[in-house]
């Protein structure tokens, strides 16, 4: 019986490799289920989702040059939350900005958010909708030139003052 891509198989994993498992079919053949196509959730060793000699229920992705293509995680309903795995961060958690020309240990930590951007530029930003982005990427340049030109005088400053 051919194996038709798209349908959904049940199988048995003969064995484990960093990159995937293999799984040998009812129907007969063998295919590689990639470490990708595991769970859907970060995999980062396949053994803590699958056992040699486990029964699964794969997909077939493809059929091509006598080489099967499988996916388990495709066979499972999707997670709730918009298909996102992992932790979720909260808005305390993000990625904050330190300002330049700050001694490393004593950085001020600010979120980077549209007034805070613009407290740190002296100007005032039109609403968001009507400023094209052309303009918004010219004032971030001018901005991020401006600061990289105080870093490099600060730390300019600093060199040469250990004599020997």
């Amino acid at each position: 019986m051919e194996l038709q891509v798209g349908s959904i198989v049940n199988g048995k994993v003969t064995s484990i490799t960093k990159f995937g498992a293999f799984v040998q079919l009812e129907q007969g053949g063998s295919g590689l289920v990639h470490i990708s196509e595991v769970a859907n959730t970060f995999v980062n060793d396949v053994h803590d989702f699958l056992q040699e000699g486990q029964e699964v229920k794969v997909l077939v992705l493809s059929t091509e040059n006598g080489k099967i293509n499988l996916s388990i995680k495709k066979t499972q309903p999707r997670p709730a939350g918009g298909g996102r795995s992992g932790p979720v961060r909260s808005a305390a958690a993000a990625p904050r900005l330190a300002f330049a020309g700050a001694p490393r240990a004593a950085a001020p930590r600010v979120a980077a958010t549209p007034a805070n951007l613009e407290a740190a530029s002296g100007e005032t930003l039109p609403p968001s909708g009507d400023q094209l982005f052309e303009d918004k990427l010219k004032r971030f340049l001018s901005a991020s030139e401006g600061k990289m030109a105080d870093l490099n005088r600060s730390r300019d400053g600093h060199r040469g003052r250990h004599k020997r």
